[in-house]
C-alpha cells in the first residue's frame, strides 16, 4: 500500500512564510535598494574628507573669509587630527546608504512600470528627477545634520541628539530647512546625470569591442555625468549649505543669492566645484 506524503498543517506557515521572504530577497527593487545603500555606506565611508573639504569651504563664504582647499585641510588636522577629515562620517552613511539605496529602487520601480526599455533623453532626465525628488525629501533631516556635522560650527553628541536640538530649537522647519535649494539641487542633477549617462553609455557601447572593458567604460561615463550635472547644480549646493547652516541669515533662496552678490564672495561658488563633484551626492 502505497503512502503519499502531504505537508502537516504546521508546516504550511512556515513553507509559505520562506517563500515570501525568498521572493521579496529576489525582487529587483529590493536588489536595486540593496545594490545603491551597499555603494551609497562604502563611497559615504571613502569619500568623507572630500565632502568635508566641501562644506567647510562653502561655509566660509558665509563668515566672510574665503580660504583655499589647503588651507581647510591643514586647519582640520592641526585642530581635530586626521580623524578630523571623517568628521560627520555617521551621518553621511545615515543619510548615503538609505537615501541612495531609495533613489535606485525608486527609480528601477519607475524604469519597469513607466518606462521604456530604450528610454530618451527626456524620459531619463524624467526618471531621474523623480525618482530623487522622492528620496530626497525623505532624509532631509539626516542631510541637515550632515552639513552642520561638516561644518566644524556645531558640536552635536550623535543623530538623536542633533535632532533632538534642532527640533527644539528650531522646529520641524530646522529639520527641513534648505528643502527647496536641496531640491533645485539634487533633482535636477539626478535627472541630468542619469540623461548625461545613459546617452554615454549608449555612444560608447558602440565602440567597445572587449566585455573587460565594460567595466571600466561605465565608470568613466558615470565620472564624466557626474562632473557634467555637478557643474550646473553647483550654486544650488552652495545655497542648500548656507540655508542649512545658518537659517536665521539666510531665510530664503533670493536672500542668500543677495548676501552672496553684496559680499562679492561668487567666488566660492567655483572654488568649492570640484570637490562637490567627488563629494557624495543625494
Amino acid at each position: 500500500m502505497q503512502t503519499t506524503d502531504t505537508p502537516t498543517p504546521s508546516n504550511k506557515p512556515r513553507e509559505k512564510g520562506k517563500g515570501m521572504d525568498e521572493r521579496l530577497i529576489s525582487s529587483p527593487v529590493i536588489q536595486a535598494f540593496l545594490a545603491g545603500a551597499t555603494g551609497g555606506s562604502v563611497s559615504a565611508i571613502i569619500l568623507q574628507p572630500l565632502d568635508l573639504v566641501k562644506t567647510r569651504l562653502q561655509s566660509s563664504i558665509y563668515v566672510g573669509s574665503n580660504t583655499g582647499v589647503m588651507k581647510v585641510v591643514i586647519s582640520v588636522v592641526q585642530k581635530e587630527r586626521i580623524a578630523g577629515l571623517w568628521t560627520g562620517a555617521w551621518p553621511s552613511v545615515t543619510r548615503c546608504g538609505p537615501g541612495i539605496g531609495l533613489y535606485f529602487g525608486i527609480l528601477h520601480w519607475l524604469k519597469k512600470d513607466l518606462g521604456s526599455a530604450n528610454p530618451s533623453a527626456l524620459e531619463s532626465l524624467l526618471l531621474g528627477m523623480s525618482a530623487r525628488s522622492i528620496s530626497c525629501s525623505l532624509i532631509l533631516p539626516i542631510t541637515v545634520i550632515k552639513t552642520r556635522y561638516e561644518s566644524g560650527a556645531f558640536r552635536y553628541r550623535g543623530i538623536a541628539h542633533a535632532l533632538t536640538v534642532i527640533y527644539k530649537a528650531e522646529g520641524l522647519r530646522g529639520l527641513y530647512s534648505g528643502l527647496l535649494p536641496t531640491l533645485l539641487r539634487d533633482v535636477p542633477y539626478s535627472g541630468l546625470y542619469y540623461m548625461f549617462y545613459t546617452r554615454l553609455k549608449l555612444i560608447n557601447q558602440r565602440s567597445i569591442t572587449r566585455e573587460s572593458f565594460q567595466v571600466m567604460m561605465d565608470f568613466c561615463n558615470g565620472a564624466m555625468a557626474g562632473f557634467l550635472a555637478s557643474f550646473v547644480t553647483q550654486p544650488a549646493d552652495v545655497i542648500k549649505t548656507s540655508m542649512q547652516m545658518y537659517p536665521a541669515k539666510h531665510q530664503s533662496i533670493m536672500q542668500s543669492c543677495c548676501l552672496f552678490i553684496r559680499n562679492e564672495d561668487l567666488q566660492g561658488f567655483g572654488e568649492a566645484f570640484f570637490f562637490a563633484h567627488f563629494a557624495v551626492r543625494l
